[in-house]
């Protein structure tokens, strides 16, 4: 082989290696940033991943909203009409936020089992819910992605 084609070959391999080095940390980079949605049963069910952050959603459960009196933790149950979920959040909560309502969760498990949330989007109005959250309820209207919170049983 002779000098040029043999430097075209030690060119070639040293980009297609820093190539697949690259594509290697991009990918471990972005699993470490993801977040996957669990709706409640599935996080009774054990398949969500306990310290890590995911996204879990459903409708809050009436009569389960408690406040504390000396800092702004909330405590509220989430339920998608088959398991309920404890939620913890120790932040303001936002103006939509209602018992009834559909809510998304951004947070951690803790080893109780407990939902931590960093982060809490609510319901935007009458007719809307995440496409997430709907997908996971009781729904009439798929297309339309309304959630039967107001109807829904509540008892798990």
């Amino acid at each position: 082989m002779n000098t040029v084609r043999k430097q075209r070959l030690m060119l070639v391999m040293f980009i297609v290696a820093v190539s697949t080095l690259g594509v290697g940390l991009t990918v471990y980079a972005m699993r470490e940033n993801m977040n996957y949605f669990y709706p409640p049963s599935k996080i009774l069910a054990g398949d969500a991943p306990m310290g890590r952050s995911i996204r879990a959603g459903g409708c809050v459960v009436p009569g389960t909203v408690e406040r504390a009196d000396d800092s702004l933790l909330v405590r509220f149950d989430v339920t998608d009409g088959i398991g309920q979920i404890s939620v913890t959040f120790d932040e303001i909560l936002p103006d939509l936020f209602a018992e009834g309502e559909a809510v998304v969760l951004t947070g951690m498990l803790d080893r109780e089992g407990v939902f931590v949330a960093s982060k809490v989007l609510a319901k935007h109005d009458e007719q809307y819910t995440p496409p997430e959250v709907a997908d996971t309820l009781q729904v009439d209207d798929t297309a339309n992605h309304t959630a039967k919170c107001k109807g829904m049983s509540y008892d798990s």
